[in-house]
């Protein structure tokens, strides 16, 4: 049997959800860049981020709960893009947040943002 689109985000719901904080805060450091990173972790010091990675420091629970749905996001996107879709995903202005970039409203607004990047794919 196929795995459907909901099957695929439950599996990377899963995923997300098993991964340390410190492999997520990894991955998306591969992806975006350490500024990024932190601009959607909601803290000033990029390199607090090398930190959480290297596990001399844990990001706050807001924090960790952002990143976590950013690499959720990333995973349904994965689905059907590239990663330099994806980086462009979120860094671009989306119609679908009312012209705002997805990294930024990811940690305030997450069911939104994968609202978007849903109807994205559906396009």
């Amino acid at each position: 049997m196929a795995e459907t689109v909901a099957d695929r985000e439950r599996n990377a719901h899963a995923r997300v959800t098993r991964q340390p904080i410190a492999a997520i805060a990894s991955a998306l450091q591969d992806l975006f860049g350490q500024r990024l990173v932190a601009a959607i972790a909601g803290i000033r010091d990029p390199k607090a981020v090398g930190r959480w990675i290297r596990g001399e420091d844990v990001p706050r629970a807001q924090a960790a709960a952002a990143l976590q749905n950013v690499l959720q996001v990333v995973e349904i996107l994965r689905t059907q893009e590239d990663d330099d879709t994806v980086r462009s995903w979120f860094r671009g202005m989306n119609p679908d947040l009312g012209d705002r970039p997805p990294a930024i409203l990811v940690r305030e607004q997450p069911e939104k943002v994968a609202q978007a990047a849903r109807a994205f794919l559906a396009r």
